[in-house]
């Protein structure tokens, strides 16, 4: 039985798929946070290079991956696709189990496949500087790379809660050259303001991308990157579901259930997205969105206009959202800490084309655990959340006398998130379900647009 399935270098994709001409209806548009119209190309330009604003806007349905791009791939795509033999044994179960695995890169997650391209059309486009944000480390590790292969400056604000509790994440970034500042910070004006409010603030992904962009925008050399969200990060990402659908052609298979875990949308957009054309042709396949019941922005949020920030810097986007406001809890050691939503996601989602499904920390835990000790790789604690999905689905298939071949993106490994194993394994972890009357609270805030 095959474990292992692989495609040579030359079979790197040479296009990324975008799903925008294949979406349900005319995109809703980005609203500029001061003049709350929609936003010109000229009104981004001090945040993000051309060529990315163009991406994030067009209706060409293949867009080629730049050969400089494809060379640096090349150190880790395409990316392994394993047969799950071990934990389907310990399920019990008929369904056949696949994970793309996307631990292999030098950041030991999917999100270079988005770094690596936007360091370079910065570097083409005359870029000195970039300033980012990250949560629980992926992003600022990979953005922190990309950067040190183009010769960029990067400075990262890091989720100040992460900081603390991922040092190892940290310690990459650095290695990797980049300046990393815990945030909120007194470096901004969004972060001073934060810290007058809240001195003791454990931080947020809104927050940091408040004070990423603000520095961004504040200085001629310097602009903006986003590891999720954006349509350009879903386009770059889709590499991951284009090799997995040629790897599950050569084994002669087609999967029932596709499974990524979401936070902003970015993994599950990689994986999902190319799955979604091929069902908006007519195929039969399910595409499911597994997120954490702390951060329950699909399952629990409204999908409405807001902020992709806290301190209203960023554009106005028609997403599902929390509210701009939301505050996720300190004890969430899961990652996927976004109140919003990427807008194609969101869309997908309120047009009953993706599904979505939200999960407690332990059983997730519990799920990368059985992983672990199955098929030998620790997953990261985000991955885990499709984990646990894939295992769900295989053991309702189980129940119901169902076989069903079960795809999941495996977006990351968890070399440097020990410590929230530790914390699991000594009984420090907790479910938490993000109280209704605190998101009530948050979406009182949202912006009012008459679009």
């Amino acid at each position: 039985m095959q474990t292992k399935i692989l495609l040579p270098e030359d079979r790197i994709p040479k296009q990324w798929y975008n799903i925008i001409p294949d979406m349900p209806g005319p995109l809703a548009p980005v609203i500029h946070p001061g003049t709350m119209q929609p936003v010109s190309p000229d009104d981004l330009l001090p945040i993000f290079p051309m060529a990315l604003i163009e991406q994030e806007v067009s209706q060409q349905r293949w867009i080629d991956i730049p050969e400089p791009v494809r060379e640096i791939y090349k150190l880790w795509r395409p990316a392994p696709l394993f047969r799950a033999h071990r934990l389907e044994k310990a399920l019990g179960t008929a369904c056949k189990i696949y994970y793309k695995y996307e631990g292999g890169s030098p950041a030991g997650s999917h999100k270079p496949n988005t770094a690596i391209p936007q360091a370079y059309y910065n570097k083409i486009a005359g870029t000195k500087r970039i300033a980012s944000e990250t949560g629980a480390g992926q992003w600022g590790s990979s953005i922190a790379l990309a950067c040190q292969m183009f010769g960029l400056e990067c400075t990262v604000y890091m989720v100040k809660v992460s900081f603390q509790q991922k040092p190892y994440r940290k310690s990459m970034m650095q290695l990797w050259g980049a300046n990393v500042i815990p945030s909120p910070s007194n470096h901004t004006n969004a972060g001073r303001s934060i810290l007058a409010d809240h001195p003791d603030s454990n931080g947020s992904l809104g927050i940091a991308i408040s004070e990423a962009v603000e520095d961004a925008a504040t200085r001629e050399d310097t602009r903006y990157a986003l590891g999720s969200v954006l349509n350009h990060v879903c386009l770059h990402q889709t590499i991951i579901g284009i090799e997995a659908k040629e790897q599950l052609a050569l084994v002669g298979d087609y999967p029932d259930v596709v499974i990524g875990c979401h936070g902003g949308g970015s993994n599950f957009a990689g994986i999902g997205f190319p799955f979604a054309a091929d069902k908006a042709a007519g195929k039969n396949v399910r595409i499911l969105a597994i997120e954490p019941t702390s951060c329950p922005t699909l399952t629990k949020g409204v999908y409405a206009f807001d902020y992709g920030d806290t301190a209203k810097m960023a554009p106005v986007a028609k997403m599902y959202t929390l509210g701009h406001d939301y505050m996720p809890p300190g004890i969430h050691a899961g990652g996927l800490r976004y109140h919003g939503a990427s807008p194609l996601v969101s869309q997908l989602v309120h047009a009953g084309i993706v599904e979505a499904k939200a999960v407690p920390q332990l059983a997730c835990f519990e799920a990368a655990v059985l992983f672990a000790r199955c098929e030998g790789i620790i997953p990261a604690p985000e991955s885990s959340h499709a984990i646990r999905g894939a295992i769900d689905e295989a053991l309702q298939a189980k129940e119901e006398g169902k076989e069903k071949t079960i795809l999941f993106n495996l977006s990351g490994h968890g070399h440097v998130d020990m410590v929230a194993y530790d914390d699991y394994f000594a009984g420090k972890l907790d479910d938490f379900e993000y109280p209704a009357e605190a998101i009530k609270e948050s979406l009182a805030n949202l912006p009012k647009v008459s679009f």
